[in-house]
């Protein structure tokens, strides 16, 4: 009998101890405020090369509060094109109150996030903060007004397909002045050699190193095979890689090959993906078309391309500078574009 009170109490004194350590851990928690009012030091930024190196914007924001247990606490700045409800952000962790992104920043920002060169775009901004991934909470939306710039940068590849002439020599672009830089080059049977030159000059000229390496002592690079195309140089890593690249023609009535023969277009390598052509046009019909096949086909009217479109007319005979941009899909398949037709 004895026995039994005594363990009776043993139990009683062990639960109200357990129930003591479990009141005193509920009371040492933390407790995070949620994100605070988002503030831009101006909604319509005006960005322009000349002004790269200063800042686009402030953003602000109140530093967040934290009582109880010490937790940190990540705030986040959040960018995407307005409408998008921030489901693909850019996003940058920041250690203060403020971000100010430079104007290249925020230029290189908004191409990052497809907006094209040119073209008048909104983005919206938004706070993350909070302690865990699950206890987040978002500050209200700001949105900006902006319009890229094309902040490109050259370097320049002569070779045998235009007679090792540096000054006459196709060039390789960087649109974000990143020190990666393309261009699609037309490397004819027999002439495939090339060399890469930061200025159209040989003072410094870039050979192949093996492996896919770039060095001033390297010998001429091949593309391998004739044909168009793609060749990438990353001066930050002296490495270079060439791939083949689509090429367009344009065919029908009013050209010299009429709808047998393409003629072919040349791509312009100055960040704006376009392809131009000048030719003598005759009245008729025109289309463009890619790799000389009729798999992927471009027609329309005043200045509208669709995938497939209708025959273009050339209503006067005449020189004519033709010019074709196109459009892509997520899947980088052509859906469309524009073209314009000059008379010369």
């Amino acid at each position: 009998m004895k026995l039994s009170i005594i363990k009776s109490i043993a139990l009683a004194l062990i639960s109200v101890s357990l129930w003591s350590c479990e009141k005193d851990e509920t009371q040492v928690v933390a407790d995070v405020s949620p994100a605070g009012q988002l503030t831009a030091s101006a909604t319509t930024l005006n960005l322009t090369q000349a002004n790269q190196a200063k800042p686009a914007v402030t953003l602000a924001f109140p530093a967040a509060t934290v009582t109880g247990y010490t937790v940190p606490v990540t705030s986040t700045i959040q960018f995407d094109v307005k409408g998008n409800n921030f489901s693909n952000p850019k996003e940058y962790v920041v250690a203060t109150t403020t971000f100010s992104p430079t104007t290249a920043d925020f230029n290189n920002m908004l191409l990052a996030l497809g907006i094209k060169v040119g073209e008048p775009a909104q983005i919206d901004v938004r706070l993350k903060s909070g302690a865990a991934i699950n206890a987040m909470t978002f500050s209200n939306v700001v949105t900006l007004s902006a319009t890229p710039y094309l902040a490109s940068a050259w370097i320049y590849a002569p070779g045998a397909y235009q007679g090792w002439n540096p000054s006459t020599a196709d060039s390789l672009v960087s649109t974000s002045s990143n020190g990666i830089y393309q261009g699609v080059i037309n490397f004819p049977a027999g002439s495939l050699d090339f060399k890469i030159t930061p200025e159209k000059k040989w003072d410094v000229a870039y050979g192949d190193a093996g492996a896919g390496s770039l060095s001033t002592s390297g010998g001429n690079l091949n593309v391998g095979t004739a044909g168009l195309k793609l060749v990438t140089a990353d001066m930050n890593k002296k490495t270079w890689t060439v791939e083949k690249f689509d090429s367009w023609g344009l065919i029908g009535s009013a050209t010299a090959g009429g709808w047998d023969a393409d003629t072919d277009m040349k791509f312009i390598n100055d960040g704006k993906n376009t392809w131009k052509l000048t030719t003598t046009l005759t009245s008729g019909d025109i289309k463009f078309r890619m790799n000389d096949a009729w798999d992927v086909n471009l027609g329309g009217s005043n200045g509208t391309l669709t995938a497939g479109g209708g025959n273009i007319a050339v209503a006067e005979a005449g020189k004519y500078t033709v010019t074709l941009s196109l459009t892509y899909d997520s899947n980088k398949k052509v859906t469309g574009g524009t073209y314009n037709l000059v008379k010369n």
